[in-house]
C-alpha cells in the first residue's frame, strides 16, 4: 500500500493564458501643460490603440485610491504577444506622460490535487520508478488531457463586470507554519474548503487565478471581477476565517479599478 508520504509533494498544475498588470500614474503636470490641441491628438491615437487591444484581450480600468491613476490589463496567449503589448504601448506618445507605478506578470494556473493523487498512486501501485521515462509519459498524457478539458478556463475573457480587485499573494513559509511542508492530503483538504467559499459567490463574483513562482515577486496573483465592489470585501473578509487561509496566506497589495471602455480613455485625462 503507498502512502502519500512516498509520493511527490507536489501537484501537477496546468497553465493558459499569460497576463500582465500595468498600474500607471498620470504626470498630471507635464500633462497639463500641453496645449488642449496636443492632448487631444494623443488621446486620439491612445484611444484606438487601446480599443484595438481591448477587442484582442486587454481591458483599462480608473484606479480608486493612491496606488495609480490607471491600471491596464492586458490577457494573452502567450509570453512573447504579451511582450509585444507592453513594447506597443511604450511606443504610443500617451506614454510619456505616464508612470508606471507597479506591475504584475503571471500566468493562469489551474492545481489538480484530485488528479494528482490518481495519477501518482497508479503509476506507484505498478511499480513504475518516479520520474523514469513511463512515469513522465503518464504525467504528460494526464496534464493534455486536463488541458483539452479545461481550455476555457485557462485561457479566459476579461470578464465584463464594471470593477475589478486584484492582488497578489503567497502560502506562508515561516518557522512555525510552512505550507509547502504540509503533506498533499491535508493541502487538498483545505483548499477543497476553501473553494467552497468561492463558489458561494458564484454569479456575483468571477475569479481568475494565476501562478507567479519564478515569474514576479509573489506566488499567485488573484483578480476578482463583479458588479459591486462590496462583494470582494464580503468575500475576503469570509475567506480571512477560512483555515488555509487564516493560517497560511500572506496578501500584497491590493488594487481596486473601475472599468473605462479603451474608446474612452480620455474622460480618465480631462483637464
Amino acid at each position: 500500500m503507498y502512502s502519500f508520504e512516498n509520493l511527490p509533494a507536489m501537484p501537477l498544475t496546468i497553465e493558459g493564458a499569460a497576463l500582465l498588470h500595468q498600474m500607471m500614474r498620470v504626470k498630471w503636470p507635464q500633462w497639463r501643460a500641453l496645449s488642449a490641441g496636443e492632448r487631444d491628438e494623443i488621446v486620439r491615437d491612445a484611444s484606438a490603440a487601446l480599443a484595438t487591444m481591448e477587442s484582442e484581450g486587454s481591458a483599462a480600468f480608473s484606479m480608486l485610491g493612491h496606488k495609480g491613476d490607471i491600471m491596464l490589463v492586458h490577457f494573452r496567449k502567450d509570453f512573447t504577444v504579451l511582450n509585444q503589448v507592453e513594447l506597443a504601448l511604450a511606443k504610443l506618445r500617451i506614454w510619456d506622460y505616464l508612470e508606471q507605478t507597479s506591475s504584475y506578470l503571471s500566468v493562469v494556473e489551474l492545481g489538480l490535487y484530485e488528479s494528482s493523487e490518481k495519477v501518482y498512486t497508479s503509476l506507484a501501485e505498478k511499480g513504475i520508478e518516479r520520474y523514469s521515462f513511463e512515469w513522465n509519459e503518464a504525467i504528460e498524457e494526464t496534464l493534455v488531457r486536463q488541458r483539452t478539458a479545461m481550455h476555457p478556463r485557462l485561457y479566459p475573457e476579461i470578464p465584463g463586470h464594471p470593477f475589478i480587485c486584484f492582488y497578489p499573494m503567497d502560502r506562508r513559509r515561516g518557522e512555525q507554519r510552512n505550507w509547502y511542508q504540509v503533506p498533499m492530503p491535508e493541502r487538498q483538504r483545505q483548499m477543497q474548503d476553501h473553494g467552497e467559499i468561492g463558489r458561494r459567490y458564484a454569479g456575483k463574483v468571477r475569479q481568475i487565478i494565476s501562478g507567479s513562482i519564478g515569474l514576479d515577486d509573489w506566488e499567485w496573483g488573484v483578480d476578482l471581477f463583479a458588479d459591486d465592489p462590496v462583494i470582494f470585501k464580503k468575500l475576503i473578509y469570509e475567506m480571512r476565517f477560512d483555515e488555509v487561509s487564516a493560517v497560511y496566506a500572506l496578501f500584497g497589495t491590493f488594487y481596486l479599478g473601475r472599468r473605462v471602455p479603451g474608446a474612452e480613455i480620455g474622460t480618465l485625462l480631462e483637464v
